[in-house]
């Protein structure tokens, strides 16, 4: 056994006694945060305008700032991108994480020196809490490797700005630089194909032991380190036992990447976005994700029915229902304020709290009233699969198709197989089924003869990966949407469609 390892248990030990602290006294916990940071940042800008110092409370928070989206909050914002400083959070921001909006352009995320520990110290917490509950360290002292962005950064306004990922790269401890990969040249190459065979040439005789990154690309560098070395990834790399990844469901992926790797190995779920680190998996056999309510971010929810009313609800943490797709809101000590980061979580647990990411609240499909989101397209996928077990996919999404050549709307789902249904009209079949259990105005709208049963459109292998590719979002922290309320998507992956 390493040093690495053998010192991670004391400190895994001492890190989770905190957890525990905190997230069974989650209100003192998070009443704690909104009086720290709104104390922090009484003096600047935004909280001189929004009278920061009258504010004792919650209720009185709620009353002073309103909810905002990046395209509301862009005045302070842009702000900062000229030079301005003490605008949202005391002094000039740290970084600024760069990011795409959909509707705002190019997205510049402020992070603080105060938000720092909340990006770092987070993912080294979910690694420490994982070795307490497994006793599995063995993997800090083999070749770590994580496929993210590139880390090179530019400045804006003499602050360095660039991907969260490239940022965070840039603070990995020293004590797991020596065994992290790929080497810094190879990470800063843009090109996400260029990059990934790079990538496997340089790692595929090392040893790698823990492997992060979000799924479908972890995939891609599988699939051409076995195209190159012939052989299944435990036999690549023997000692490889853990797998880091977050952003997307795993379950669509999970037989595909363990059929590629040739064995099951064990996982962590972290849920990292430019605005802060939200939560981490704490347990191996648990449902859900424990938000973390002690690292700088005060957070509110709102049910995601109401989330485009005038007056929403606003709730705290000790105020929130399980099972209730709610809206996520963060307040945080990187200067963003009543903050809809886009996001809907339902909570599984309440002692700790323990969330499941459901979608976003732009995607979703409800050109007919129906409001299908993506946890229950995904789930529809899940059930069907089991009762389809030959099925192996590759990835997919949903659109609505409101005029069709004949007959009734329906749902379109473009989905690329790596291994074809034995019965695809028994598995469409099946699939609409699964999905009118799951969404009442969607099995409404099909009995009542509004939308006939969705279709199944199969595509050709890398249709995804070209897609991506021809929209310049190919490999780093981006993703596929589940499905839109449009067909944008849609009708760029018709052409990818395989002939019948």
């Amino acid at each position: 056994m390493g040093i690495r390892s053998i010192l991670s248990k004391p400190l895994a030990a001492f890190i989770v006694r905190k957890q525990k602290k905190w997230s069974l006294n989650p209100k003192e916990t998070q009443d704690g945060v909104l009086k720290e940071i709104v104390s922090e940042a009484a003096d600047t800008k935004f909280g001189k305008d929004h009278q920061f110092n009258e504010i004792n409370d919650y209720d009185d928070f709620k009353k002073k700032v309103p909810i905002r989206t990046y395209e509301e909050l862009k005045p302070y914002i842009e702000l900062m991108l000229e030079g301005e400083e003490s605008i949202l959070w005391p002094g000039k921001p740290a970084y600024f994480a760069k990011t795409s909006g959909t509707t705002s352009g190019t997205k510049y995320i402020p992070v603080t020196k105060a938000s720092i520990p909340n990006h770092i110290n987070s993912a080294r917490d979910a690694l420490l809490t994982y070795v307490h509950e497994t006793g599995n360290a063995k993997f800090l002292d083999g070749k770590l490797i994580f496929l993210s962005g590139s880390p090179t950064l530019s400045k804006t306004a003499g602050v360095h700005t660039g991907r969260l990922s490239g940022i965070v790269n840039h603070h990995v401890p020293q004590y797991l630089r020596t065994n992290q990969m790929p080497s810094y040249e190879t990470n800063c190459i843009e090109d996400w194909e260029r990059k990934v065979d790079q990538i496997v040439k340089e790692t595929k005789d090392e040893d790698l032991s823990l492997i992060s990154g979000i799924p479908p690309w972890v995939q891609m560098y599988f699939d051409k380190l076995i195209e190159q070395k012939g052989n299944k990834i435990k036999d690549i790399f023997p000692n490889f036992s853990l797998f880091v990844y977050g952003g997307v469901n795993f379950d669509p992926y999970k037989k595909k990447l363990y059929e590629a790797i040739g064995k099951e190995v064990d996982s962590i779920e972290t849920y990292p976005a430019s605005e802060g680190f939200i939560a981490y998996q704490d347990k191996q056999e648990e449902k859900g994700l424990l938000i973390l309510l002690n690292s700088g971010i005060f957070f509110e929810f709102i049910p995601a029915e109401e989330y485009f009313d005038e007056n929403p609800t606003r709730l705290k943490i000790d105020q929130v229902s399980l099972n209730v797709n709610y809206a996520l809101i963060i307040n945080s000590n990187a200067g963003l304020w009543g903050y809809s980061i886009g996001d809907t979580v339902k909570f599984v647990s309440k002692t700790p709290y323990k969330l499941l990411v459901t979608g976003r609240i732009k995607h979703f499909i409800s050109a007919f009233g129906e409001h299908v989101i993506g946890e229950e397209v995904e789930r529809a996928m899940d059930k069907t699969i089991e009762k389809f077990p030959e099925v192996n996919l590759v990835e997919f999404t949903v659109a609505p198709q409101v005029n069709p050549h004949i007959g009734l709307p329906l749902h379109e789902w473009y989905i690329e197989f790596n291994d074809f249904p034995s019965d695809m009209s028994a598995f469409e079949k099946e699939l609409n089924t699964n999905l009118q259990t799951l969404n009442t105005y969607y099995d409404d709208l099909i009995t009542g003869n509004v939308l006939t049963g969705l279709k199944i459109i199969s595509l050709e292998k890398d249709a995804f990966i070209n897609y991506m590719k021809s929209i310049g979002k190919l490999g780093g922290q981006n993703k596929v949407p589940r499905l839109s309320n449009d067909r944008k998507i849609a009708d760029k992956l018709a052409k990818y469609e395989i002939s019948s």
